[in-house]
């Protein structure tokens, strides 16, 4: 009888942790690691401090499992899109489309990332687990431009991590910007009629650059 109730438990816990998640995820991404209140993310889960302090043991250390979950769930988006069986070009574009769609349908994620950068990294610097979470990304884009170049594709002074850096930092301002860009140019980054445009656009750009006649000094 005990053995058949603990499976259950254990679901029932796990669904626990799950949501508190979700819901810590929304205030830190709300109000910051500062402005954030155990109480309220206690209110909105209906459930109590105590518990929460049972499955994490404080503020801090949900922060910082909220942290981890965010660039877990995006480091596993980009490890599971099916690029080995493409083109290294058709392959860079579908990676840069997939990030796009990620931060887009993700907002939360990049006011972590913004509200963690206010606090000059000091949080992340915590989770150990995460450089090596970007590992497989940075191998298979490595394997993407070494296919490129083989094919005499790809320009051979760009690293993974600078095509990384371009296609995050196209991406993160769709989202973090999108206000102040709304009001000085009168254009909503998020409006649905803007997305094709917008996803193939750093698709554009990144397999343009990527594919571009170029050489140091050139211009």
């Amino acid at each position: 009888m005990t053995s058949s109730r603990i499976p259950e438990r254990v679901r029932d816990a796990e669904r626990t942790r799950a949501d508190l998640l979700t819901i810590a995820t929304q205030v830190f991404a709300e109000d910051g690691y500062s402005g954030a209140r155990v109480d309220e993310i206690a209110e909105r889960t209906r459930s109590t401090k105590r518990m929460i302090y049972y499955y994490f043991g404080g503020k801090e250390q949900l922060y910082l499992a909220v942290l981890e979950q965010a660039y877990t769930t995006i480091r596993a988006a980009e490890a599971n899109l099916p690029l080995d069986d493409l083109a290294p070009v058709e392959a860079l574009r579908q990676l840069a489309e997939l990030t796009y769609d990620h931060h887009r349908e993700h907002p939360d994620f990049i006011r972590l990332v913004s509200i963690e950068n206010i606090h000059h990294g000091e949080f992340i610097r915590r989770i150990h687990s995460l450089p090596s979470l970007s590992t497989p990304l940075v191998s298979r884009l490595d394997r993407l431009l070494a296919a490129g170049r083989a094919t005499g594709q790809f320009r051979s002074d760009v690293d993974a991590v600078d095509v990384h850096m371009v296609i995050s930092a196209y991406c993160v301002f769709q989202v973090a910007n999108q206000h102040t860009f709304r009001y000085l140019f009168g254009r909503d980054l998020t409006a649905p009629a803007n997305r094709d445009h917008l996803r193939a656009m750093i698709g554009d750009v990144v397999v343009g650059w990527i594919t571009a006649g170029w050489a140091p000094g050139h211009h």
